[in-house]
C-alpha cells in the first residue's frame, strides 16, 4: 500500500494534540514535516506543543516549523478561554529534545512539495495563515500540492459567531486566499467535525489503556469538558482528527463537490464560509469539496486503536 504523504499545519491545542497523536498511528499517511501557526494559542506555544507531542511519541524524526505569529490582516483572537494558557488545558508534558529548524514554515513546506513533485497533501488544523503566506512567497506551490484537507469553516452555522467558525473566523483573508488558490481545498467543517464526539466513557477507556498518550488526552480535556455540560454528558469533540482521518480512510465520510469562497467585509458575517451546497444557482469556480457525514462509530474505534497500540 503506497502511503499518502502528508504535511501537518497547526495551532495546537488540545484537539490538535490528539490529532496529531492519531495521524501518526494511521498506517495509510506518511507524515513529511508539520509547522506550527498561531491560533488557539500564540505560536510560540503552539510550536513548543507540536514539537512536545511528537516527541511524546517518539516521532521526533519529522521536523517543526515556526509559521505565522498573527493573522495577515485582522487583530489576533485567542482561543486561550478553551484550550487554556498553554494550548494544552493546563497538561504538561517533557519538552523535545529534538533540533530547532532554522528554515521558517513557508520555505520549509514550499521545499518539500518541490522535492515530493507534487505527490504532497497538507492538513491543515488552525487558521490559514501559514498556507496564504506560503502561496504569496512561493506561487507555484499550487502546481505541488495535491489537496488541502483543513480543518474550519462550515457550510451552516458557527462557533464563534452565529455564521462563522474559530479557525477561518481568526484569519479570514488568509482562508480566502487558500480557497483562491486553484488548490483543490477539503472543507472539514463543523457540519462534520461536530459529530465526531468522544464520551467520558470513551475517556475513561482510553486512559485506561495506562499509556501516555492517553495521560494527555484525560488531564488535558479535564476542563474543556465542561463546556459541553448543557448537553448532559461530559464530552469533547475530536474536530482536527477530521481532515487527517479523511485523507487516511475517505470511505468513512460523505463529501459533496462545492465552490466556497470567504467573507473578508462583513461586520457581522467576518469568516463565514459561503457555499453552494444548498444553492440553486452553482458557482462556475465549484474545485472544494465539504465534507458532511462520517460514520462515527468507525472512527472511535479506530482513535481507540490507534491510542491502544501506543506504548506505556
Amino acid at each position: 500500500m503506497e502511503k499518502l504523504n502528508v504535511w501537518i499545519d497547526s495551532d495546537c491545542g488540545i484537539d490538535d494534540a490528539i490529532a496529531i497523536i492519531t495521524a501518526c498511528g494511521l498506517k495509510e499517511l506518511n507524515i513529511v514535516g508539520a509547522s506550527a501557526v498561531v491560533g488557539n494559542v500564540e505560536v510560540d506555544k503552539t510550536y513548543r506543543n507540536v514539537r512536545n507531542v511528537l516527541s511524546l511519541i517518539h516521532r521526533e524524526d519529522i521536523p517543526v516549523y515556526k509559521g505565522a505569529a498573527k493573522p495577515i490582516i485582522k487583530p489576533y483572537f485567542s482561543a486561550s478561554y478553551f484550550h487554556g494558557s498553554n494550548g494544552l488545558g493546563g497538561a504538561e508534558i517533557p519538552e523535545s529534545k529534538a533540533k530547532h529548524e532554522e528554515k521558517n514554515a513557508y520555505d520549509a513546506l514550499y521545499e518539500k512539495a518541490r522535492e515530493l513533485g507534487g505527490n504532497l497533501y497538507v492538513a491543515a488544523l488552525g487558521p490559514l495563515s501559514n498556507l496564504a503566506i506560503t502561496i504569496a512567497d512561493h506561487p507555484d506551490i499550487v502546481n505541488y500540492i495535491r489537496a488541502i484537507a483543513i480543518m474550519g469553516g462550515a457550510v451552516e452555522g458557527g462557533n464563534v459567531t452565529p455564521c462563522a467558525e474559530f479557525n477561518i473566523f481568526c484569519d479570514p483573508h488568509a482562508a480566502e486566499v487558500v480557497f483562491k488558490s486553484g488548490i483543490e481545498v477539503i472543507m472539514c467543517g463543523l457540519d462534520v467535525t461536530m459529530q465526531m464526539k468522544l464520551g467520558q466513557s470513551d475517556i475513561d477507556e482510553i486512559y485506561a489503556y495506562g499509556n501516555k498518550v492517553g495521560d494527555l488526552l484525560y488531564t488535558s480535556t479535564i476542563t474543556t469538558k465542561q463546556f459541553y455540560r448543557a448537553e448532559n454528558e461530559r464530552m469533547i469533540y475530536l474536530h482536527d482528527c477530521c481532515p487527517l482521518f479523511y485523507l487516511a480512510h475517505p470511505e468513512l465520510f460523505k463529501a459533496v463537490k462545492c465552490g466556497i469562497y470567504v467573507e473578508t467585509e462583513g461586520e457581522i458575517t467576518l469568516g463565514k464560509t459561503v457555499t453552494d451546497v444548498y444553492s440553486d444557482h452553482k458557482w462556475e469556480d465549484r474545485h472544494c469539496k465539504a465534507v458532511m457525514k462520517i460514520d462515527h462509530d468507525r472512527f472511535i474505534d479506530m482513535v481507540k486503536d490507534i491510542y491502544r497500540s501506543y506504548e506505556e
